[in-house]
């Protein structure tokens, strides 16, 4: 049963810990790299709630931000969690 148990833990960590990263990349490739692009290649433009603009590009600060420290704090909660499950013996 602490089999069982341990399998479904593993499933659970892997798919947070493999969505995060994935939300925290598309913030980067939407606030910084698209913009970037868009100075080599005229007339694509982003959009940003809290942004730096350069040459009428803007490059978004705050989603990166929220999606970063999101990312952090997730990880943290996940290996607090991932100890107490081996500390009650789920190896």
């Amino acid at each position: 049963m602490d089999f069982l148990k341990r399998e479904v833990l593993d499933l659970a960590v892997g798919f947070i810990m493999g969505l995060y990263p994935g939300n925290l990349v598309q913030a980067l490739a939407k606030d910084s790299l698209l913009p970037a692009i868009g100075l080599a290649i005229p007339g694509v433009k982003g959009t940003a709630t809290y942004a730096v603009t350069a040459a009428s590009q803007i490059f978004g600060i705050g989603d990166f931000l929220v999606a970063l420290i999101t990312f952090i704090i997730v990880a943290f909660v996940v290996f607090f969690i991932v100890k107490i499950a081996k500390r009650w013996g789920m190896e």
